[in-house]
């Protein structure tokens, strides 16, 4: 990489760190205005029911069983921890035609907000990336030692080039499962593209994060334009795998519908799963802005 390249890259960096923080202040003037209130609640134990009492937590299922009325009672952690995990293969750094912000750079900018966020509230967060190798991972912490160490890594993970790097999800989702010991607010941003294994398999390794009662959301991050519409010339091209680097001459005309029924279906098969799981599934348009949809997130969840 030439040198007026990495110059250029830490500019944009520069840029990302200035529209987190706009993210960050637009939303968060205190710790009470958390979007995430209430994420870090966890059940400790059940109490008999008295009258005149909210009927809020009352456990219906163990009324089912039991015909007594009980509530459920919660303790509320000091800390909310959530990890980010990151995709880093070569897909994600693929450059749109039309020249916008790649796959990659929503999922920094979408990082560096919630550590601002979280950082203001005084919560922990920790940081996972990932291609075919682990390639960084921090448990969750507070300090601003830590959190230094993190935007680190982010301006790192943009200035790479990344070549013929494939998508392990499978593999490294279900060994962070296991390794985040403690109740977690995961984030994972990936573009869901991958040959490791069948999609329902992928879906398995993001439903064992659940299994070990992790709070999970999934931004969903494609390139609409040039992923799902397919808005190429209609003359004889080469497609390239970026990280297979499998190559195939066609008409992008000629297999327009049936590519877009396939990516349409792998996609809606993802949503059905999330929704069964009760996994909070966010579709990305990179092309419609990051500021916007990192905010159109945080009001959902506020």
């Amino acid at each position: 990489m030439q040198l007026n390249e990495i110059s250029q890259k830490s500019n944009q960096f520069k840029h990302f760190k200035l529209l987190a923080n706009q993210v960050m202040e637009g939303f968060i003037s205190g710790i009470h205005k958390s979007p995430f209130h209430g994420y870090s609640a966890e059940f400790a134990e059940h109490k008999i029911y008295n009258k005149g009492e909210s009927t809020k937590h009352i456990d219906w299922k163990l009324y089912g069983k039991t015909n007594k009325l009980y509530t459920k009672k919660y303790e509320e952690e000091t800390n909310l921890r959530c990890q980010v995990i990151i995709d880093a293969s070569s897909s994600m750094y693929y450059q749109p035609q039309n020249n916008k912000l790649r796959k990659i750079d929503f999922s920094i900018v979408a990082a560096l907000s919630l550590i601002k966020i979280l950082q203001k509230q005084r919560d922990a967060v920790g940081l996972s990336i990932y291609d075919e190798d682990l390639l960084f991972h921090q448990k969750a912490k507070g300090n601003n030692a830590h959190l230094m160490s993190l935007e680190s890594e982010l301006n790192k993970l943009h200035q790479r080039n990344p070549k013929n790097k494939k998508t392990k999800s499978y593999t490294f989702l279900h060994q962070l499962a296991e390794n985040l010991n403690r109740r977690s607010l995961v984030f994972i941003y990936s573009d869901l593209l991958q040959t490791e294994v069948e999609n329902n398999q992928l879906i398995e390794a993001i439903q064992n994060l659940k299994f070990n009662k992790h709070q999970v959301v999934i931004f969903h991050t494609i390139n609409k334009n040039d992923e799902y519409d397919f808005n190429f010339e209609n003359k004889a091209v080469q497609f390239k795998d970026i990280e297979t680097e499998e190559t195939i001459n066609l008409f992008a005309d000629q297999i327009k519908s049936e590519y877009q029924e396939k990516f349409l279906n792998y996609t809606n098969s993802i949503k059905e799963a999330c929704l069964k799981y009760r996994i909070n599934y966010q579709y990305c348009d990179v092309d419609l802005g990051i500021e916007s949809l990192i905010k159109s997130f945080l009001k959902e969840v506020q």
